[in-house]
């Protein structure tokens, strides 16, 4: 395979072709158009609008799971630098576009294998918790990253309050589609997701003392183009891996479906850890480039750098062909 320079990397190659062929249509739906470009060779700072700092949360504690050696990225870099297709394709669309969704009132639908099925309001959501800071590494599939002080719980608390059935094995996870808040939900058919965006877990993996969800961002509630007002973080996996908006959550005892993986199954598998000695198909992950940091690459870390604690998860299966 030919691994091409990052000055030789067009953005078609990063974003699905059949997503770049429609991009203009896409752009157009949104009444917008950006300058962000992720490459696996280099960054060019999306040119957003920073959020606007919001409510402080409070009674936050600190958590010992947190990365305490690196640098965090910057508020500016985090909330003008997203992946939200349901805003557009640009990294700088949902900073731009994201203001009209509306996060309150906010309900998650239990669906499935749960004891306690049914609609939940997010303040039914929080009641009673504990929020941490965590401060995690993020690792996009497009080999860009990150360093981001998340606010959550574990998401292995809720887990317990709804109390999944014993035919629970897997966890799947809803974003919010609404064409009048979310201008790329607008684009249908060819050139465009399936939407709603869908994404999931495998228990063990949801129960597991890293997987959080998040409600804040710098002690802040949460940015809207971060997935507010309560999104999945999964720091041992791919970016695309941790759900934003999240307004369903189900228990099933198939592996659901997820959406990267239908649209394009050959380039994004279920599992989705983050390997640097496999591939994208179009692109290296050996290496990354830590936005704030212009023109220097990182050596990408096996999980990300959490191996020590998730590693024992997938004992015995094959990372390559499991991607």
């Amino acid at each position: 395979m030919l691994i091409r320079r990052g000055s030789d990397i067009r953005s078609s190659d990063i974003t699905p072709k059949q997503l770049y062929l429609n991009r203009r249509e896409f752009i157009a739906s949104a009444a917008a158009a950006g300058i962000g470009l992720a490459a696996s060779g280099g960054i060019v700072e999306a040119a957003g609008k920073p959020a606007p700092h919001g409510t402080k949360l409070a009674n936050i504690k600190k958590s010992p799971l947190s990365v305490t050696n690196e640098k965090a990225t910057s508020w500016n870099d985090i909330t003008t630098y997203n992946n939200f297709y349901e805003f557009g394709l640009d990294k700088d669309s949902p900073s731009m576009l994201a203001d009209k969704l509306q996060t309150s009132p906010w309900k998650i639908t239990v669906a499935g294998e749960a004891t306690k099925k049914g609609d939940m309001s997010l303040d039914d959501v929080l009641k009673g918790r504990t929020l941490e800071e965590r401060i995690y590494r993020h690792r996009c599939v497009e080999a860009w990253s990150m360093v981001i002080p998340w606010v959550g719980f574990p998401l292995a608390d809720f887990i317990k309050q709804v109390q999944p059935t014993s035919k629970a094995k897997y966890v799947a996870f809803e974003t919010k589609a609404d064409a009048s808040q979310m201008p790329g939900v607008r684009v249908q058919g060819f050139g465009s997701l399936e939407w709603p965006y869908v994404e999931g877990l495998r228990m063990d993996e949801a129960m597991h003392p890293l997987t959080i969800l998040a409600v804040g961002l710098y002690d802040e509630v949460i940015p809207k183009q971060d997935g507010a007002p309560i999104r999945l973080v999964v720091p041992w996996k791919y970016g695309f891996k941790s759900i934003k908006s999240i307004v369903k959550i189900s228990f099933t005892e198939k592996q659901p479906p997820t959406a990267w993986n239908k649209s394009a199954a050959n380039e994004y598998g279920f599992y989705s850890n983050v390997n640097p000695t496999v591939d994208h198909p179009r692109w290296s992950q050996a290496t990354e480039n830590r936005i704030g940091e212009l023109f220097s690459k990182r050596r990408t870390l096996m999980f990300n750098g959490y191996g020590d604690q998730v590693a024992s998860l997938y004992t015995g299966m094959d990372l390559k062909k499991n991607y």
